[in-house]
């Protein structure tokens, strides 16, 4: 099994769909492949894959940062899934907003637009949220999932008011560091052969090296709830492992399992596209995880070419870790994850 999957990898460096990657499949506790492929960067020079090489991990920010965040405060006492919006952040409450509820924003069914390019006008974290605030709403919410960078946006300003401190330290002391996540966070700062590099930069003439490839979250200094988070796969290994004991880490409890489980259920029957606190569910429309991942499945995606996913019946969770994104732009990801975990499933 270990060499179909190595070697489909390969392939789709070979067709230059990817770079490389980092994957890891974990069935019932026990690694099945934790290896490196290709390479972290291709252009100007090649430089081999490492099992260390550091990810922008793009929107799995929104699950391995801004979730566990949301569901401590929630263990906490501190939120509520029927919060409104507006009881944290007044502003927020205009142009119909006022009834939008913290279920919403994490469940992509508030109504608000899936991106706006802020970066265009050089906003700064402030002014963004202002045009949040100002900015009317697309659907009645509640009634169809839009994916929505701006409502995690907003929720990671909800965070930061209900905990009067930096998201990023919050985040830091409450998730990482009891996890052991030394190599993860926002901004961070590694020796240059350390990352994966992503996309290009016409103005400077060079590729991105740690720095965040989303241009509203480095409107934002780097630091948002829907993306800037950077780590190597080893951290997301444990992280990973949390999740699968019920919050439980070295002993400890890091989210309570009432939370996880609550995360984990499906909050749009009414949509094509199923979804969880935070989570991507299995459904019946089209599903990164493939056709075998049992329903039930959950996991998540990130625009630089990275995913999580678990199978909850058989105990299994793959990690997939690629910089699809310095070769641009391209779709051939979507084709991949989903050809890959079936590759994958097929054995279970």
């Amino acid at each position: 099994m270990r060499d179909k999957i190595i070697d489909f990898l390969q392939k789709e460096v070979e067709h230059n769909h990817i770079p490389g990657a980092v994957i890891h499949v974990s069935h019932k506790g026990n690694v099945i492949v934790h290896e490196a492929v290709g390479n972290r960067v291709v252009y100007p020079e090649k430089a081999p894959m490492q099992l260390d090489t550091v990810f922008d991990l793009a929107s799995l920010t929104k699950v391995v940062a801004t979730l566990p965040a949301f569901l401590k405060l929630m263990d906490e006492g501190e939120l509520r899934l029927d919060d409104s919006v507006s009881y944290f952040l007044p502003e927020f409450g205009q142009i119909g907003k006022d009834d939008i509820t913290l279920r919403q924003l994490i469940t992509h069914t508030s109504g608000l637009p899936s991106h706006i390019e802020f970066f265009k006008e050089g906003l700064t974290t402030e002014q963004i949220m202002e045009r949040i605030y100002n900015q009317s709403l697309i659907h009645k919410p509640g009634e169809k999932v839009i994916y929505s960078d701006l409502g995690l946006i907003t929720l990671y300003k909800v965070i930061e008011t209900v905990t009067t401190e930096e998201f990023k330290d919050f985040v830091a002391r409450e998730v990482f560091t009891p996890l052991e996540m030394t190599e993860t966070g926002f901004n961070p700062i590694f020796e240059k052969e350390r990352y994966a590099a992503t996309e290009y930069i016409e103005k400077l003439g060079i590729y991105k090296t740690g720095i965040v490839h989303d241009e509203n979250t480095k409107s934002m200094g780097g630091i948002s709830g829907h993306a800037g988070l950077f780590a190597p796969i080893s951290d997301l290994v444990k992280f990973a492992t949390m999740i699968e004991n019920n919050g439980v880490y070295n002993g400890k409890q890091i989210i309570s399992e009432t939370a996880l489980h609550l995360s984990r259920q499906n909050y749009t029957p009414f949509d094509e596209e199923f979804r969880g606190l935070g989570w991507i569910l299995k459904g019946p429309a089209y599903s990164s995880c493939g056709d075998y991942f049992s329903a039930g499945s959950y996991g998540h995606t990130g625009f630089t070419g990275t995913s999580i996913w678990f199978d909850p019946q058989i105990d299994l969770h793959v990690i997939l870790l690629t910089n699809r994104v310095h070769f641009g732009r391209k779709p051939a990801i979507l084709r991949l994850r989903p050809r890959l975990h079936n590759v994958i499933r097929r054995y279970f």
